[in-house]
C-alpha cells in the first residue's frame, strides 16, 4: 500500500464523539451535589472527554505527551535568535529529566515520548529517544518547498503509528522541538486563518523588532514561491512545513483512533491540529484548547478551530508546556464527575421555586 493511501486507511478509522454519552453525562452533571454550573469549564470538559471516549466514566490515568523533533532549513534564514544545535541539546537535555517539559509532565504525571523525525544530528539509538528521522532537517523554504510530499506523509505517519502503539491512552498532547519551527508555522497560519505575514509572525524564541520584520519578510517570501494549495494539507504542509509539524499532526490523528482527548499546547501545536482537522473535518471535536499562548497569532488559530483556551498564563515557550498544565485541569474535571456524590446520594435537598 502506497503513503497515501496508508493515511486514507487510517483516516477513515475516525469517527466522532458519541453523542449519546454526552447527553447521558450532562444529565449526571446536572445532578451533582453542587449548583449547576458553578464548576464552570471544568463540567463541559468532563461531558466532553465523556463523549470522545465513549465512556460513562471519563478516564484521565493515561496521559502522553509526544515531543516531536526535527529541525529546519529556513534557520539558515537569521529567523531565530539560536542556532540550530539548540535542537539536539534540548533533545539531550529532555531525555535526561532536565527540561520544561519533562519537570511539568513529571509533575502532572504525563509519560512522555521524545520522538526525533528530522533532527539534524544522530543520536545512535540514544536511550528515550525514538529514532524514526525521514531526513536530516527541511530544506529552506525560502528557496523552495520544505520537503517532498512523501516526506510530508511519512512525518503524518510517524505520528499516527508511534500512538497506535501506545497500550492505553485517556489524554494526548504533541509537544515539539525545533529551532525555527515559528516560521512554518506563521506559514501555515497565513494559509489557513487569512492573516497577513506581518500578522501572523511573532517573536519566536525571542527576536527583538528589526528581526521580526526579516523573519515576516521570509514568510512572505516562502508563500510567494511555494504557492501552498490550502485544499491539500499535505501540500501545505509539505511546501512550507516542518517534520515536527507533520509528526504532531498525525499524533492528533492517532489519538482520535484510540478516542483520547487531544490537549493542544500553543501556536506550533495549533498548526499541526488545523492541519489535521483538514485531512479529518470534524476531529477538532476531540480538541481541549490547554492555553492561549503569547504568540500573538495563536488566537487566529484558535478562533479557525472554534477552540476556547482553558488557561491564560503568559507563556510561549511551547514544547507542549501548556498542554501538561492543561491535563492536570483535565484530570480535575474528570475526577470531579466520577467521583462527587448526586444530591439524591449525598441527601441534599433541591433548590427551593420561588
Amino acid at each position: 500500500m502506497d503513503l497515501e493511501n496508508t493515511l486514507a486507511s487510517h483516516l477513515s478509522q475516525i469517527s466522532p464523539p458519541n453523542m449519546a454519552l454526552a447527553e447521558s453525562a450532562a444529565k449526571r452533571e446536572a445532578s451533582l451535589a453542587k449548583p449547576p454550573g458553578s464548576l464552570g469549564r471544568l463540567e463541559g470538559l468532563a461531558i466532553q472527554l465523556a463523549a470522545i471516549q465513549s465512556s460513562s466514566k471519563p478516564r484521565h490515568e493515561n496521559k502522553l505527551m509526544v515531543v516531536c523533533a526535527a529541525d529546519h532549513g529556513v534557520v539558515e534564514e537569521g529567523v531565530s535568535p539560536y542556532p540550530q544545535s539548540v535542537t539536539r541539546q534540548q533533545i539531550e537535555n529532555f531525555s535526561k529529566g532536565g527540561g520544561a517539559i519533562t519537570t511539568l509532565c513529571a509533575t502532572a504525571g504525563v509519560r512522555v515520548i521524545l520522538l526525533d523525525v528530522g533532527v539534524n544530528f544522530d543520536f545512535k539509538d540514544k536511550p528515550g529517544v525514538i529514532n524514526k528521522k525521514i531526513a536530516f532537517g527541511t530544506k529552506n523554504l525560502a528557496k523552495g518547498p520544505a520537503m517532498t510530499r512523501d516526506e510530508a506523509i511519512q512525518s503524518v505517519l510517524t505520528g499516527i503509528e508511534v500512538v497506535l502503539a501506545q497500550p492505553h491512552l485517556d489524554l494526548v498532547a504533541a509537544g515539539e522541538m525545533g529551532i525555527g519551527n515559528t516560521t512554518p508555522s506563521s506559514c501555515i497560519c497565513c494559509v489557513y486563518t487569512g492573516l497577513s505575514p506581518e500578522a501572523a509572525t511573532g517573536k519566536g524564541s525571542g527576536l527583538d523588532n528589526d528581526r521580526i520584520a526579516h523573519k515576516v519578510s521570509v514568510v512572505r517570501k516562502a508563500l510567494d514561491l511555494n504557492k501552498p494549495n490550502p485544499v491539500d494539507p499535505i501540500d501545505v504542509l509539505a511546501k512550507v512545513g516542518g517534520l515536527e509539524i507533520g509528526a504532531m499532526t498525525g499524533v492528533y490523528l492517532g489519538a482520535a483512533i484510540r478516542r483520547a482527548g487531544i490537549v493542544i499546547d500553543g501556536f506550533i501545536a495549533a498548526a499541526a491540529a488545523t492541519l489535521a482537522e483538514k485531512l479529518s473535518p470534524g476531529i477538532s471535536r476531540y480538541f481541549i484548547a490547554g492555553h492561549r499562548s503569547q504568540e500573538p497569532a495563536h488566537q487566529a488559530f484558535l478562533d479557525h478551530l472554534r477552540l476556547k483556551p482553558l488557561l491564560d498564563l503568559n507563556m510561549w515557550l511551547g514544547e507542549g508546556s501548556g498542554a501538561a498544565i492543561a491535563m492536570f485541569v483535565a484530570q480535575c474535571a474528570v475526577n470531579h464527575f466520577n467521583e462527587m456524590r448526586t444530591l439524591e446520594e449525598a441527601s441534599i435537598d433541591d433548590p427551593v421555586e420561588v
